[in-house]
């Protein structure tokens, strides 16, 4: 009879008790206690995403696969340093449901183990959850704008599902346009379709 390895147990740590920078938070590694973000230098835990909200975000990344320009990928659930705070200050950090940013980027973050800068961005797209509803049409929404993502798309997979794309308008932050269901079609920053009713799989 084999006897099988036993898993070890998951590493557990403390929240720390002063405000963090974007290092300190780095370090911190995976958590064993939920999802994690960094505001204003404060660990954020929010619950694990639903089924139908992983789907959501992995079907969304079959639909951009083949549309993508070359220079550009794709990445699910991964940190973002948004550089809202100087080196050394309590740092932001989010975890977007996915990312598309330039693959020399990707490979930086490959190579580094580091997370994704916000100039590295092209677009951070967020499912909206029932919980998250006002931190991603609101909160996030003028986080990304003042990190200088050029482009936002929040999803709604509420019946009907929904699409709002917002995009940098200089000081004015993102312009929103008019939320979209059906099939979303734009050609900035690229050409892309995406039926949004397939993201419900």
């Amino acid at each position: 009879m084999i006897a099988l390895p036993q898993p070890r147990p998951a590493r557990r740590w403390e929240i720390p008790d002063h405000l963090l920078t974007i290092e300190e938070y780095a370090a911190l590694g995976e958590t064993d206690t939920g999802f994690t973000e960094l505001v204003e230098g404060r660990v954020v835990m929010s619950p694990s995403p639903s089924r139908k909200h992983n789907k959501a975000a992995w079907l969304l990344g079959r639909q951009l696969e083949s549309q993508l320009p070359a220079e550009l990928d794709f990445t699910p659930d991964i940190d973002v340093d948004l550089g809202l705070a100087p080196r050394g200050e309590p740092g932001f950090s989010r975890r977007p449901d996915l990312l598309i940013t330039y693959r020399e980027a990707s490979a930086r973050v490959d190579q580094e183990g580091d997370m994704y800068r916000a100039d590295e961005v092209v677009v951070v797209v967020e499912f909206v959850s029932p919980g998250s509803k006002r931190t991603d049409y609101q909160v996030k929404h003028d986080e990304y704008a003042d990190a200088g993502i050029p482009h936002y798309w929040i999803i709604d997979t509420s019946d009907p599902i929904s699409l709002v794309a917002c995009h940098q308008a200089g000081e004015f932050g993102y312009l929103d346009a008019a939320a979209v269901t059906g099939t979303f079609t734009t050609d900035v920053p690229f050409p892309v379709e995406i039926d949004l009713d397939a993201l419900l799989g």
